[in-house]
């Protein structure tokens, strides 16, 4: 991702990107059931990192797994890359933990973009104070050993039904998380700025008073002109 295509993507919304998305055939690239933690953060924006969960077996997932430094969980932690976003699969499970907020701080620490589970992070309140963006479906106190099993970093995952490959590109802000397939990014992001534009002229327009027919989509030649000039005038 080059740093043109973040710097677009920071000032965008899931909204308008799912609709570029829609534009291509993607329908299912917003992972379902998560909220920011802390919602008036900016857009979270990075390369997907990630981490899948199975069931855990009672035999293999004892607390002492933790003292093992190659432990899948903690190995992750340690190499997200910065501006990356950790992505974890926990099966749209939240009676357990998919992480804390020591884990969580730490990969603040290291620069990384955000984190984001289809699970329930516990201490949830520290994390909603912390400045990186943190996305879950629910706060969970048990740790995570009680239900998931870390097995696999950086593979090909589901997260609230959204398929995720390492490198494709996570945004997210106030409603949520979409994931733009790596490929697409540069192209979704260049759109998705011209539709900001105009959606904003748009909202500007309603709030006026003015009709959406013939506005929203534009449709007569009137609401084209309306717009130029309304760029114009703006510097947009």
């Amino acid at each position: 991702m080059t740093p043109e295509t973040r710097d677009r993507l920071t000032k965008v919304s899931t909204a308008t990107l799912c609709t570029a998305l829609f534009k291509r055939g993607l329908r299912h690239q917003m992972i379902q059931g998560v909220l920011p933690l802390n919602p008036g953060l900016p857009n979270m924006v990075g390369e997907a990192f990630t981490l899948r969960y199975m069931p855990a077996r009672e035999d293999r997932n004892g607390i002492e797994v933790f003292q093992n430094r190659a432990h899948p969980q903690r190995k992750a932690v340690e190499e997200c890359p910065p501006g990356a976003v950790m992505v974890i699969d926990s099966r749209k499970d939240a009676r357990a933990a998919s992480a804390g907020g020591i884990l969580v701080a730490r990969l603040m620490q290291r620069g990384v973009a955000g984190v984001v589970t289809d699970g329930g992070f516990r201490d949830s309140p520290d994390i909603a104070r912390y400045a990186m963006p943190a996305y879950h479906s629910r706060p969970s106190a048990p740790t995570n050993l009680t239900l998931h099993e870390a097995i696999e970093i950086n593979g090909p995952i589901g997260c609230g039904d959204a398929p995720v490959f390492p490198g494709d590109v996570v945004v997210g802000d106030a409603e949520g998380v979409v994931v733009i397939p790596a490929h697409l990014a540069e192209e979704i992001a260049a759109e998705a700025t011209e539709m900001t534009v105009f959606e904003d002229f748009v909202q500007e327009k309603v709030l006026e008073g003015r009709s959406i027919l013939g506005l929203y989509p534009p449709t007569d030649e009137h609401s084209r002109t309306d717009f130029a000039a309304w760029r114009t005038a703006r510097g947009r």
